[in-house]
């Protein structure tokens, strides 16, 4: 059995626990956490934007801690690490030090050079760094990786990634550079990582947005690649509306088709443009996808997690390298939008 610590009880703690009680042969026998309240198992106040609630949750058999130092020392094989970004780096050095395995929540960090630190505290100790971009194992994204990976419909020459949200209000440090670092961080790194998983690391980004303060709040961006042929966009950030809390879609071209998913989350209700293959010989096929959960996703990154400690075979969609390129990504977009000026990822 693998025993599992989790170091934040927040929103994300919450869901990573959900997760965890669906996976075989792995066990939530550690949790850490400030909050005495969420000590004692009274989770009731955690809520998000997906999901359900948090409750009462039965503790009994769960060692707690008040400390990140007590946690990394106890009975456990991978330390969980759900703790806001700007901690990240900190605790996944103790845990690493400690000998355990870390699967930390994305964004690794907020910068390439602290992120670089988390990789290399983790390589010197000889253990996994696995970091939960948890968009790869959505269904859409899932069938279109193995699309494209399958090789069926040839190379990608690039496409169209959205990813936009109403003002989250519930967070208060969302615009904070040194805690949140914004929506490229909190959000657009998903399709930045996802793009790098796709096409590699792009060479040279030009973006265009507004701000609010030094923090990019909403922008354009257009990727070049050593590939001329990749064409390669995305949009992201968030909009003062709150009739619309979330969209996100692509358009991913192919030699000979055309990857197309489109969704959003409305006042009035859900609108959705289902996951289709438009070929080259004009047929529009829908791609059947399970009728799944919203934890369904965590699930998956979870499992595959588990499957890397058992077997010691690194995922490559976890991997703490990808991690790091898609904040480096996102570092140089809000360079661009804040200097006006195309920028070298090098």
């Amino acid at each position: 059995m693998l025993r599992v610590g989790i170091a934040g009880i927040g929103f994300m703690g919450w869901i990573h626990w959900l997760a965890y009680q669906k996976i075989e042969g792995v066990q939530v026998v550690a949790i850490c956490d400030q909050n005495r309240v969420r000590l004692s198992g009274d989770w009731r106040g955690i809520q998000g934007n997906f999901g359900p609630p948090g409750e009462q949750v039965d503790l009994s058999n769960v060692d707690a801690y008040d400390n990140l130092e007590s946690l990394c020392r106890a009975d456990l094989d991978v330390v969980d690490i759900c703790l806001p970004p700007n901690l990240h780096v900190p605790a996944i050095g103790l845990a690493a030090r400690q000998g355990k395995h870390v699967f930390c929540e994305k964004p690794l960090s907020l910068s390439t050079s602290a992120c670089d630190l988390a990789v290399q505290a983790c390589d010197r100790a000889g253990r996994m760094l696995m970091v939960g971009h948890v968009l790869p194992f959505f269904p859409e994204f899932a069938a279109a990786l193995e699309i494209i990976e399958s090789g069926e419909f040839g190379k990608p020459l690039g496409g169209y990634f959205k990813r936009v949200i109403s003002d989250p209000g519930w967070l208060p440090d969302f615009y904070d550079p040194e805690k949140i670092g914004g929506p490229l961080f909190d959000l657009h790194v998903h399709d930045a990582h996802f793009i790098r998983l796709i096409a590699g690391q792009p060479i040279r980004v030009f973006s265009s947005g507004r701000c609010r303060g030094s923090v990019v709040k909403f922008c354009h961006s257009v990727f070049q690649f050593d590939d001329p042929d990749i064409a390669m966009a995305a949009s992201s950030g968030v909009i003062d509306q709150a009739g619309r809390p979330f969209t996100h879609g692509f358009e991913i071209h192919l030699e000979r088709a055309t990857i197309h998913f489109e969704y959003a989350s409305l006042n009035s209700g859900d609108e959705l443009m289902p996951l289709k293959i438009i070929s080259s010989d004009g047929v529009v096929r829908r791609i059947p996808l399970a009728n799944v959960g919203p934890l369904s996703a965590f699930c998956d990154e979870i499992a595959e997690m588990v499957a890397c400690v058992r077997t010691g075979k690194p995922s490559r969609i976890l991997s703490g390298h990808l991690a790091r390129d898609a904040v480096k990504i996102c570092e140089a977009e809000s360079k661009s939008v804040l200097t006006r000026q195309p920028v070298e990822i090098d």
